[in-house]
């Protein structure tokens, strides 16, 4: 089954904006264009219920309906339980808070362990717990290929070990890590697993449940929603954390791990998300999760005529794997020049791109990037069509 492109981009607003028509956007991995239904609903949320929600007024009791309504689809989507599902303000703060969990949670010389191929939102929060005496191990990055070995993690797990992080896939390197892999590795060593999935949610929502990890965190500004960070934390770790929250709510999962109330209208739009996923499923006569494998077989098909016709430039070197059917549309490219300057020379030829280190100045450290040149990354997801590839590839042509 091919993914309807034409009909995908109806769905989207931003495709029928004058000012944006000719520019392709390639810095979806900075945050995605925003789906119909989540600005309708966020709209109308603002309009008809922008009252205090749960109350007994029929505005207050359609404002709690909806974000219940959110929280239920959203959790169902991802194969988890209703109260396994959290939101907060970001992806970077929810990983503090629960960074603050886990240091009451363990003792000192327990360890944790982290990876250089992270985001910075899942690597600075629990690297700074080393200075309260948890110990930091690094699960370290091939320095040629950004690859994590599962190997090498076996080679850091042992009875101290009580946690162990790292990206579904890299925000720069792309290459897409074998979580049911990982996490049994974890499990079986006896620690939990908490699983950055903010460079992979956008390309289609994984099965959190099937895959297993304790925590799976995103953010839905990437994922075609509003800016929330979402997380998902498994009952069974969720019920033996500490309470971050007010002392009245350490027994409400879904308030456990937020110490500040949430954006009320925004968490009722991420129902937003879901309409979409089920509008596209009934388009092309599939199941909701099978709209997973849709987004995929369109990304790919189109990232790999991407990466061969960058792959063999002079002077250009490609993170992350060469075959598009192992990593993400997330192309980061180390030129002999500032990226930033050549994101800039990309706008006249219509193509909208960023350059610099995405917070990820571990990985690019580690894989011996220039800091003041950075990374020019090109990022896509499947509503980008096959025209708009074609127009960034001839952009390139003219500027690399």
């Amino acid at each position: 089954m091919m993914l309807d492109v034409d009909f995908v981009r109806a769905q989207f607003p931003a495709f029928a904006e004058p000012s944006l028509q000719g520019q392709a956007f390639f810095e979806n991995a900075g945050g995605s264009y925003t789906c119909a239904p989540v600005i309708d609903r966020l709209t109308r949320f603002y309009r008809e219920r922008k009252v205090q929600p749960y109350g007994p007024f029929a505005a207050s009791e359609a404002a709690g309906a909806e974000m219940d309504e959110a929280r239920r689809r959203l959790s169902a989507l991802l194969g988890v339980d209703t109260d396994e599902l959290s939101f907060g303000p970001s992806t970077t703060q929810n990983t503090y808070v629960l960074a603050r969990a886990f240091r009451q949670f363990m003792q000192p010389g327990e360890a944790i362990v982290v990876t250089n191929q992270d985001h910075e939102a899942n690597s600075g929060p629990w690297r700074r717990l080393e200075a309260e005496g948890i110990e930091i191990r690094e699960w370290k990055i091939d320095p040629g290929t950004g690859t994590l070995n599962p190997e090498d993690l076996e080679d850091l797990l042992d009875e101290k070990v009580r946690l162990v992080c790292f990206p579904h896939c890299s925000n720069v390197v792309g290459e897409i890590n074998p979580v049911v892999e990982i996490t049994a590795l974890a499990h079986a060593a006896g620690a939990f697993v908490c699983v950055d999935g903010v460079s992979y949610a956008p390309h289609g929502f994984p099965d959190v449940g099937g895959m297993g990890p304790d925590i799976y965190l995103f953010s839905s500004y990437k994922t075609y929603g509003p800016h929330q960070g979402i997380m998902v934390v498994r009952r069974t770790l969720a019920e033996v954390l500490p309470n971050q929250g007010h002392v009245f709510n350490g027994a409400t999962l879904t308030k456990k791990f937020t110490p500040a109330g949430p954006d009320h209208a925004q968490i009722a739009a991420c129902a937003g998300m879901v309409d979409y996923i089920d509008a596209l499923a009934a388009h092309h006569g599939c199941a909701a999760g099978e709209v997973h494998d849709l987004m995929r077989g369109h990304e790919v098909r189109l990232l790999q005529p991407l990466l061969d016709a960058v792959a063999g430039r002079n002077g250009v070197r490609l993170l992350g794997p060469k075959l598009a059917e192992g990593r993400a549309p997330t192309v980061a490219l180390s030129l002999p020049r500032s990226a930033a300057d050549a994101a800039a020379d990309l706008v006249p030829h219509g193509i909208m791109a960023g350059g610099g280190d995405f917070y990820a100045q571990r990985p690019l450290q580690a894989m011996g990037i220039d800091p003041q040149r950075c990374v020019l990354r090109l990022s896509f997801v499947h509503y980008t069509s096959e025209d708009e590839i074609t127009q960034l590839i001839e952009a390139l042509d003219r500027v690399l």
